[in-house]
């Protein structure tokens, strides 16, 4: 294979990768996190995902001020996946859900030590922002719209990405409160 821009191509033979893979955002080091998937109901989606592929759940717990519930599941290799559910009576995923015929990959993030650098470089681009949050000083992101990311949601957070879980197992995390994953349809 010989490398074109960092990207090994197929079929010439040759191994290796470019030496200047992850110099992104203009010197920011910026490390894939996780790919999160926007599903009704999380509990419909565990068959595959943990049975199946072997998730192991990591930590979840409730964003009230968005309107979700998330947790996460580790894979072999130490891989991450996000799966997300509208809280009863939110219409956060709502639309989203009926776009993609009820559910899919809904973003992927990558973490960096500052955000607002990043938000600055991606301006500089071209790149409008979506969602930018800096009054958390524990949780700092911003977003870069599908319409813009090629169909989709690029989230940038600042280090670090997860606190400890809120709850100790998967069956606690939906066990917790009523009408957990009824999109507001």
């Amino acid at each position: 294979m010989t490398l074109e821009q960092g990207v090994p191509v197929a079929g010439s033979g040759e191994t290796g990768f470019a030496a200047d893979i992850g110099g992104g955002l203009g010197g920011l080091e910026v490390t894939f996190d996780h790919a999160a998937v926007a599903v009704p109901r999380i509990r419909d989606v565990l068959p595959l995902y943990r049975d199946v592929l072997g998730g192991a759940f990591l930590r979840g717990g409730d964003n009230v001020r968005v309107g979700y519930r998330g947790l996460q599941l580790r894979f072999a290799g130490g891989t991450r996946m996000e799966i997300i559910e509208p809280l009863a009576g939110s219409t956060f995923l709502d639309s989203f859900l009926r776009r993609t015929g009820g559910g899919g990959l809904h973003h992927i993030t990558f973490k960096l030590a500052d955000v607002e650098a990043a938000a600055d470089r991606l301006r500089a681009h071209g790149y409008p922002l979506t969602g930018l949050h800096l009054e958390n000083p524990s949780y700092r992101e911003v977003f870069v719209h599908p319409r813009d990311s090629f169909g989709t949601l690029v989230q940038l957070v600042e280090e670090p990405v997860v606190g400890p879980s809120e709850v100790g197992t998967i069956d606690e995390l939906l066990a917790a409160g009523e009408g957990i994953g009824v999109p507001g349809l």
